[in-house]
This record gives C-alpha cells, sequence and structure tokens, in this order.
C-alpha cells in the first residue's frame, strides 16, 4: 500500500510539474517549438503558394525559434506550425497549443488579461475598401451591409464608431479577408474594414480587382505584438532580447522587405523600431 501510495503522490507530482512548467522548460523536453500562425492574414502571417506558412511577423518568430535552440543548446528543435483562428488564437496560447502567437495581433488591455506579450512588432491602423463607385464617406454607409472580420479588433470598433455617428449601416463579420474582398466586389458589401497593410497587400496582389480602392484615412491604430502564455518570464525576456537585436541591426530591414517588397517602412514604424532596440 505505502508503494501504491508513492507511486501516486509521484504521478500527482509529475503531472503538476508538466503542466506548470514554463514554455523553454517544455521545449527542452520536447526539442519542438510551436508557433501558431493565421492563414488569411497577410502579408503579417498567411500559407504561401505552395502551402507554407509566410509573412513579417512569421519571420519574426523564426528569429525567435533560432534563439531558443541556442539558449538551450539544442542539437536540434522541431518547429511545428500550428494554425490558428480569429476566434480561437487566444486560447491556443493560453493551453499550451502553441508556445508563440505569430499573426497581425493588437495588444489590448483587455487581451492582457488572457496572454501577455512581448515588444511591439507593427503599427498599423483599420481602414476601408469601397469599389471605385461606391461610397465616398463613413455616412453614407447608411442603409448598406459593410464588412469586417469576425473576431479581430476592427469589428469591435467598427461597431462603436456606427454607433456613435448614428450610422445605420448593417455589419457582416466575415470568415477571412479574401471573402470580404470578393463580396464587395460583387457588389454585395458597399465597403469591407480591416487593417490597412492587410487592404493594401489585397489590392496590389497577382489578380486583385482594379475596381477597388482604398481610403487614406485612419479609423484607429492597431500596435501588434507578439503573445504568449501569460506569467513566463523567462521566455518573454528571450523573446523581447531577439526583437532588440534586430531591431539594432539591418536584419529587420531584410525582414520587411521580403513581406512588403519595395515598400518603405513608415515613420511610425520606425520610430518603434527605434524606441524598442533595447540595449542589452
Amino acid at each position: 500500500m505505502r508503494v501504491l501510495l508513492s507511486l501516486v503522490v509521484a504521478a500527482v507530482l509529475f503531472v503538476s510539474h508538466s503542466a506548470t512548467a514554463g514554455t523553454l522548460e517544455r521545449v527542452r523536453q520536447t526539442s519542438t517549438f510551436k508557433i501558431g500562425y493565421r492563414t488569411d492574414a497577410p502579408p503579417f502571417s498567411y500559407k504561401n503558394d505552395i502551402g507554407e506558412p509566410a509573412g513579417y511577423i512569421v519571420d519574426l518568430c523564426r528569429e525567435v525559434a533560432a534563439s531558443v535552440k541556442q539558449e538551450l543548446g539544442l542539437k536540434d528543435l522541431k518547429v511545428e506550425y500550428v494554425t490558428v483562428t480569429a476566434d480561437d488564437r487566444f486560447d491556443a496560447v493560453a493551453s499550451g497549443r502553441v508556445d508563440l502567437l505569430c499573426e497581425a495581433t493588437t495588444v489590448t488591455l483587455a487581451r492582457r488579461k488572457l496572454v501577455d506579450f512581448s515588444l511591439m512588432t507593427f503599427v498599423d491602423g483599420a481602414s476601408v475598401m469601397v469599389r471605385s463607385d461606391g461610397p465616398q464617406s463613413f455616412k453614407a454607409l447608411a442603409g448598406h451591409k459593410i464588412g469586417v472580420h469576425a473576431g479581430t479588433t476592427t469589428e469591435q470598433e467598427l461597431r462603436r464608431t456606427l454607433a456613435d455617428l448614428k450610422v445605420q449601416a448593417e455589419m457582416v463579420p466575415v470568415a477571412d479577408h479574401e471573402e470580404g474582398v470578393k463580396r464587395l466586389e460583387s457588389g454585395e458589401f458597399a465597403a469591407y474594414f480591416a487593417d490597412r497593410a492587410i487592404l493594401t497587400y489585397l489590392l496590389l496582389g497577382e489578380g486583385a480587382p482594379k475596381t477597388l480602392r482604398i481610403s487614406k484615412e485612419y479609423f484607429s491604430r492597431e500596435p501588434y505584438a507578439l503573445a504568449l502564455a501569460r506569467d513566463d518570464g523567462d521566455f518573454r525576456l528571450l523573446v523581447d532580447r531577439t526583437l532588440a537585436r534586430l531591431y539594432r541591426s539591418s536584419a529587420i530591414g531584410s525582414i520587411f522587405a521580403r513581406s512588403f517588397g519595395k515598400a518603405k517602412a513608415s515613420d511610425i514604424l520606425q520610430t518603434l523600431y527605434a524606441i524598442n532596440a533595447l540595449p542589452e
């Protein structure tokens, strides 16, 4: 009986330790690093034409994976890419299904109840895409259907803005940006709202419709960062050190160019890099 009791106690302690082990310790035990990414948020996080994870923020997370491998002194590290959605992404982090959330994640105080965030990775803002013959002002959206990606801060801000301005438009959440643009092009939507960088990427892509345009206005500011499990200071420090090192060097320019081509980083983004290029 005493032996059986000892085995039960040992098993409970092992399960408890495994459940509370930090990210770096889990990676050390499994030699696997799990990156959570979206398939539908180009140019930040998406699946490319040959079915591989790609994007500006995915590339940042690959740099983090390399830092994890070096920090732990691992001979081999398997990087596992786990698809997430706008609806389940934070649950994926909190449950340990992914180690790092690598997509266009806006930092908010409400979300910090669920996950922790790294240094900022990008600054964008919500804008709107319309047809060339579509509404020319926000008030003109009254009586029309307008699209927005479900589960995003843009959806929340758009709902509040419509209410504040007393614009009686029908807001229709969609599953992904491609669906939103197609329904805009077909005439079902009068406008489609999303982060400006995403809209620009969709508009400039091969085969993109030529009848659409993007407003010059921003309706919000969206500071992005990498999301990770709460109260994991050692891992967060490694993530922040990796980002700061990139921002201090020319490496961030190369990563930016891979996703944005000849476009130049905005003054705000360059300032973000400068502020977050923390010294060791």
